[in-house]
């Protein structure tokens, strides 16, 4: 077993206090999201993007449609991560950028264009629900990538269900193809904050059913 990932796992928290004196290194949310970019997804369409909120301001407003939480304030850094429902789509740059890294690989032969896209199509533009699904599952995955990493890099996060969605998208000029799953706090947590023991889990057996 990987001690090192074992420890990470047992180690992230989802911390509500953070430490309002001290900033995140721009390199180190670098590193952050770079280290999260590995994570895997649908014929590698990687279909996430984030806005990145420093600004206090911008977080106020945040804020003010997060159930009022403080912690988005508090936090040094705050995501706003976006799930791309158009990603899969023909002519999108991350989409055609895929493609070309793809035949350059090898994985993919040009005259394979048609199946790819009959493929993506198949798969994600058959109702709205596996449009949004899509996106959202996707890009779940490469939320939790993101806080793993923050954990690994000495950083504590908090990922935010509790907050107005459409009112988000407004105010912050979100397009209508993106689909904001959460929001993430990031910074250091607050000194002298005694956590409680950790949450308990569901055990294998718990989680493993037949029908």
């Amino acid at each position: 077993m990987n001690k090192a990932f074992k420890e990470i796992t047992k180690k992230r928290r989802s911390i509500n206090f953070f430490d309002t004196d001290k900033d995140v290194p721009e390199q180190t949310l670098i590193n952050m999201v770079d280290l999260a970019a590995n994570t895997p997804s649908s014929f590698n369409l990687q279909p996430w993007n984030l806005m990145v909120l420093r600004n206090v301001e911008e977080k106020e407003k945040l804020q003010s449609l997060a159930w009022d939480q403080p912690k988005v304030t508090e936090a040094p850094v705050v995501f706003i991560v976006l799930a791309d429902k158009k990603g899969w789509e023909e002519g999108h740059p991350i989409f055609e950028k895929n493609w070309k890294e793809m035949l350059k690989s090898g994985s993919m032969q040009t005259d394979q264009r048609d199946w790819f896209l009959n493929a993506t199509s198949s798969f994600y533009n058959w109702s709205d629900d596996a449009n949004l699904a899509f996106a959202a599952k996707n890009t779940g995955f490469f939320a939790m990538s993101l806080m793993y990493a923050a954990t690994s890099l000495g950083l504590e996060t908090h990922p935010i269900d509790g907050f107005d969605h459409e009112a988000v998208r407004k105010e912050f000029k979100i397009p209508d193809n993106y689909w904001v799953p959460v929001l993430l706090a990031v910074g250091y947590k607050k000194p002298g904050l005694e956590l409680h023991p950790g949450k308990w889990r569901k055990t294998y057996n718990e989680i493993v059913v037949s029908f």
